[in-house]
């Protein structure tokens, strides 16, 4: 794969006549000058770097939150949890995305994009180590909010080091790090139970066992923490990017960007509570508790393949209402049989849910095209991801209330199939052909 990936820097005219026009305006607004020929292989080492350390860094983005879930029930009992307090858990991840999400940017422009990613996955290490050994629910949630801390800042800066770094491969390359990020969610949600049980069937060592794999995602960075560009030269702006320059994008003006981060909330509402209770649903119905993890890495790892092709097909239409629409069917049929039959049906509920979830790497793609310039996909990415991680908070919270009250799921599955029209309905004004720039300044 990495190499495939150095072979493309050297057909970029060919790759550029085949890009669609949107994507053809994002390479023009981020091109840099020619480099003397003693920068080419600095150039080609650091992009080896980079796309490693995107790879890893994606694989440690979810497993914090899967892995929690396949073991909620055990977690719940270790640290005596109620239902609605589960619910809290795992409204934490949208919280702390929202909260911290926010300040990505600016770290970015004070310390590098590479320096604050390569801090975050040191946060994740970190929190992941320490969370299942602090003995109570008041530490647990600290130490996981460490942990999400470095998620939130390292998904807000993804999209900009894609655009910065590949600018002309908005699209492959947006798809290679949600594949990967689908990959470790998968993973963590197939193997923590097996895992548990192979380590003595300590929920603890179950947890803290992914803080190795995060410890790995560090190191490509390290090399990297002082670029605050490319290093041939830093990202250059055409001339009429002048006054996003100086100026800060004016981005609440724009309706695009308001549908995006409502498409990113609701999409992301239907993440995690699938992540943090479609594994308690199956083991309510009667299915064995591994089967059960099994089931929800199904769904995740739908996201393998279709996190790789939905950003490379959305980048050449013009309009990606269409994929948001398809992807909204197959969550209201999942949800549908989830309410109706969930173990008879489980393995077909999990595939169609796991397709629905792959409006995640289509929302980081409507990012990368609805934004001309590297600045802009900076401030439009914050602004959708925070926005919309806030947007999410109630959701998983307000499935354990309801779920503990009611005695059952019938209300929180008619309540997730019901957000998913509005989901639908924002997706696809979201999707139309415009840009932020454009609609911040009235044109």
């Amino acid at each position: 794969m990495m190499s495939l990936m150095a072979c493309e820097e050297t057909r970029t005219v060919e790759t550029r006549t085949a890009m669609s026009p949107t994507e053809r305006g994002t390479a023009a607004a981020t091109s840099t000058p020619e480099t003397p020929p003693g920068a080419g292989r600095t150039r080609a080492w650091a992009t080896r770097l980079v796309v490693v350390g995107i790879v890893l860094s994606a694989l440690n983005l979810r497993p914090a939150i899967t892995s929690l879930g396949a073991l909620l029930e055990e977690v719940r009992d270790g640290l005596g949890m109620s239902g609605s307090v589960a619910g809290l858990l795992t409204s934490v991840p949208p919280l702390c995305f929202a909260v911290f999400g926010v300040t990505a940017p600016r770290l970015a422009r004070r310390f590098g994009p590479a320096a604050v990613v390569c801090a975050g996955m040191a946060a994740i290490t970190a929190g992941l180590l320490i969370r299942p050994y602090l003995g109570s629910t008041a530490g647990f949630l600290a130490a996981s909010a460490l942990a999400l801390m470095g998620i939130a800042v390292s998904n807000v800066l993804m999209p900009v080091i894609v655009k910065r770094w590949f600018p002309d491969r908005v699209g492959s390359m947006t798809g290679l790090y949600s594949m990967a990020l689908a990959l470790g969610t998968s993973l963590a949600a197939a193997v923590t139970v097996p895992l548990t049980d192979a380590l003595g069937g300590g929920w603890q060592s179950g947890l803290a066992v992914w803080a190795a794999i995060a410890g790995t995602a560090v190191l490509p960075w390290l090399p990297l923490v002082r670029e605050r560009g490319t290093p041939a030269a830093p990202p250059q702006e055409p001339a009429s990017g002048a006054a996003t320059r100086h100026a800060p994008l004016r981005i609440t003006r724009s309706r695009t960007a308001w549908a995006l981060a409502v498409f990113f909330g609701l999409q992301a509402t239907a993440a995690y509570v699938t992540m943090g209770w479609m594994p308690q649903i199956f083991r309510d119905a009667g299915v064995p508790a591994g089967t059960a993890g099994v089931l929800l890495a199904v769904t995740m790892v739908m996201g393998v393949p279709l996190a790789f092709v939905i950003p490379r097909v959305a980048t050449r239409l013009p309009h990606q209402g269409p994929i948001v629409l398809v992807l909204g069917v197959c969550g209201l049929a999942g949800y549908t049989g989830l309410y109706v039959a969930p173990a008879a049906g489980a393995w077909a509920w999990a595939l169609l849910l796991g397709v629905s979830n792959c409006a995640f790497p289509l929302a980081l793609t409507m990012v990368g095209m609805r934004a001309r310039s590297g600045p802009g996909v900076a401030q439009l990415s914050a602004f959708a991801q925070s926005t919309g991680y806030l947007i999410s908070i109630p959701g998983p919270l307000l499935v354990g209330v309801l779920y503990q009250h009611s005695g059952g799921w019938g209300l929180p599955i008619a309540l997730m199939a019901g957000l998913m029209v509005p989901q639908m309905v924002v997706g696809f004004l979201a999707g139309r052909d415009r840009t932020v720039e454009e609609e911040a300044a009235g044109r």
